[in-house]
């Protein structure tokens, strides 16, 4: 049966909820923690690390997650997520050792969000529109920052009310009980329901040839597997570039709180600045998603960088000038702009390497940017306990800014596909 809209926008509100609930389910480890320290005194390196070993466990499971998309499709996949991440949430409250919140937070959330995150939702989001790919995909994300000023506070308010160990049980119940059955409602691609892209219909025998976005022939006629496409350098750019990217996200994102206490702003400026972020990106990832399908990926990406280098340097001006504006600059750059690169992350990879095995293509080079998202936080404070200051960590983030706008760049989804706004652009 027909809808009288395209299907594609289910596809989107189903991500959006999903993003929503999924990503900050995870990322409420923040507010479980300070009770869970409290509750049995471990060490905060070793209670932390549970969060962190999540990224290793999310790396190594996102290879396999984009072959398990290739060969089941997005239902399969999702539904695994919502198991996995359920199952970790409603055993962490029988948590009584450390290894416990190791196999749980870690290992079962950690792969479970793979799956429901940004990588996994990557993985058929773009199939469905070319021409709004852009907005289509920052509108879904954007649900991750409608989560993170809905969700979190209600997480809060239940470990204030009963505890961590209801808040786990709730949100394990919230993701069970929500996500399984809308999550039913995906499909691969519009062909999956004898449908096309953007929902568009056959064009007439009579109708004017479409303009193909094909800017590169030689390029897209290759049948694209894992192991041709590492063997390409624009592969490897993507890598260094996702890499790059996480890294700048998550060392601002860990440590921007602490920072701003340190250098004697308090604590509710700080709380203030980092849910104004979340808040901002949720517009400026639609708006950047749009953008982009004017005037290219690339554009998109290095406005991103450039919002987080903004960032950073707002933050080394901090500790000189204590400055309401600067926090504002600060905030703005990073989530109005930085935050955009999610945008086109799906997007750049699909217009250079799209084929049957791009699931694989993107799982493995999202490897390098888990990895990215692990090192940054990690080298952050490194070189803060070295030094005793934030300085030299946040030059270096600049420098990882101008290597992951450059890196986008050079690997060139412009050269190979172009957006629907550059389509005239092309020679005949």
């Amino acid at each position: 049966m027909r809808l009288p809209f395209f299907y594609g926008w289910i596809i989107i509100a189903v991500t959006f909820v999903s993003m929503a609930i999924g990503v900050n389910a995870r990322t409420a480890f923040s507010l479980l923690f300070p009770p869970i320290l409290g509750e049995f005194g471990w060490d905060r390196g070793v209670t932390a690390g549970a969060f962190s070993f999540g990224f290793v466990v999310s790396a190594i499971a996102s290879p396999l997650i984009g072959r398990l998309m290739d060969r089941f499709g997005p239902r399969s996949v999702m539904e695994l997520g919502v198991g996995l991440m359920g199952s970790g949430l409603l055993l962490a409250p029988l948590t009584r050792e450390p290894w416990h919140l190791y196999l749980t937070i870690g290992v079962l959330v950690g792969a479970g969000s793979i799956c429901l995150g940004y990588t996994g939702q990557s993985l058929f989001l773009p199939n469905w529109f070319h021409r709004r790919r852009g907005l289509a995909i920052g509108l879904a994300f954007a649900g991750v920052g409608v989560g993170s000023v809905t969700l979190l506070p209600w997480v809060q308010f239940m470990i204030d009310a009963s505890g961590w160990r209801a808040a786990c049980t709730a949100m394990g119940l919230l993701l069970l009980i929500v996500l399984a059955p809308i999550n039913l409602l995906l499909r691969k691609r519009p062909e999956d329901l004898g449908l096309l892209p953007d929902g568009d219909v056959e064009p007439s025998p009579l109708a004017p040839k479409p303009v193909s976005n094909v800017v590169d022939p030689a390029w897209t006629s290759i049948d694209w597997t894992l192991a041709r496409a590492m063997a390409t350098g624009r592969f490897w750019w993507i890598a260094v570039g996702y890499f790059a990217g996480l890294y700048i996200w998550y060392a601002v994102q860990v440590h921007q709180t602490k920072y701003l206490l340190d250098i004697g702003f308090s604590p509710a400026v700080a709380v203030w600045s980092l849910g104004a972020v979340s808040t901002l990106g949720i517009p400026g990832q639609i708006f950047l998603g749009h953008l982009s399908d004017r005037i290219g990926r690339e554009w998109v990406w290095a406005i991103g960088c450039a919002g987080f280098a903004i960032c950073f340097a707002a933050l080394i001006a901090l500790a000189q000038i204590h400055s309401l504006v600067l926090i504002y600059l600060m905030v703005f750059a990073q989530g109005a702009l930085g935050y955009g690169l999610t945008s086109v992350m799906g997007a750049i990879v699909v217009e250079i390497f799209q084929g049957r095995h791009y699931g694989s293509i993107f799982g493995t080079i999202q490897v390098a940017a888990l990895a990215g998202g692990a090192v940054g936080p990690w080298v952050t404070g490194l070189l803060h306990d070295f030094t005793g200051s934030y300085g030299g960590a946040f030059l270096i983030a600049i420098g990882m800014c101008a290597l992951s706008a450059l890196a986008v760049w050079r690997a060139g989804p412009r050269k190979v596909r172009a957006v629907a706004g550059r389509l005239n652009r092309i020679p005949d």
